[in-house]
């Protein structure tokens, strides 16, 4: 992946991405989480690559708004309990490290200085759901869904579920999602201001391109501030407990309960 020498974009094809699709056209970027065989899960290079292309389009003034969205079935099911399982159970260290990724990604989208839009195409499940929430804006078909499951595979929903959740839709509502691990339908999620559109799969570009025109047709940096305002609720939640999460949570890959939790999941997969 290259690295620039000073604060310039570049062609999307020189950064040689392999867990994204990153793409620029006109005022518009768009960031595909393109692992379709794993749901789009996160592994650590695809944090990498989200963060690079924010950083990228950050840096282009050409770009008024920048598009999330996943390839295949599903936007994203968070992270890759697998690799985790192979890589992270047990070893702290390194999850510590995976977490740093993982926080530098949310970081990048969230502060890139421009709207962003979450493309929901398909379920959106733990880590899909906070890469969702990190966005200024949400398009989701209707017969996809949102999900938590960290209390039911070991891992507390500390990467922004716990902290932008109650912001967003409420604290009841936020314990309802976070403590039964219940499917959230897209109506649901419209109607708790979740999602700010729904529509049938064969609506769904047509929705997010009329919303990417109108925002590009905002000032840019009137915009940019606005944001900042915006997010100011969401940073001081998210400054305040993100170090301790990611602590706390690169330790619990220590504990029996996090260890049988995982290890009980992937057998029902490899089932």
């Amino acid at each position: 992946m290259s690295q620039p020498d000073a604060p310039r974009p570049v062609d999307p094809a020189e950064l040689r991405f392999e867990r994204i699709r990153y793409e620029k056209s006109g005022y518009r970027a768009t960031i595909t989480l393109a692992r379709p065989e794993v749901l789009n899960a996160f592994d650590f290079k695809m944090l990498r690559e989200i963060a690079r292309a924010c950083e990228d389009a950050s840096w282009d003034d050409e770009i008024r708004v920048v598009v999330v969205t996943g390839e295949g079935r599903a936007f994203c099911v968070g992270a890759d309990l697998r690799s985790w399982g192979a890589e992270l159970v047990d070893n702290p260290r390194a999850y510590w490290k995976w977490f740093g990724a993982f926080k530098d990604m949310h970081d990048r989208l969230r502060e890139i200085g421009k709207p962003t839009v979450a493309r929901i195409q398909g379920i959106a499940v733990g880590g899909g759901n906070e890469l969702q929430m990190a966005c200024d804006l949400a398009v989701m078909v209707d017969d996809a869904y949102i999900r938590h499951v960290g209390p039911e595979h070991g891992s507390v929903p500390a990467g922004g579920a716990t902290q932008w959740l109650p912001i967003t839709i409420g604290d009841r509502r936020a314990r309802e999602v976070l403590f039964l691990c219940e499917k959230v339908t897209a109506r649901q999620a419209l109607e708790w201001g979740l999602v700010n559109r729904v529509c049938p799969r064969a609506e769904l570009d047509a929705v997010v391109d009329e919303l990417c025109e109108k925002l590009a047709a905002k000032l840019p940096q009137t915009i940019r501030y606005t944001k900042q305002q915006l997010n100011w609720w969401r940073d001081v939640s998210w400054h305040e407990t993100i170090g301790h999460a990611r602590e706390w949570l690169s330790l619990s890959m220590l504990n029996a309960e996090a260890k049988d939790a995982i290890n009980a999941f992937l057998e029902r997969r490899d089932g």
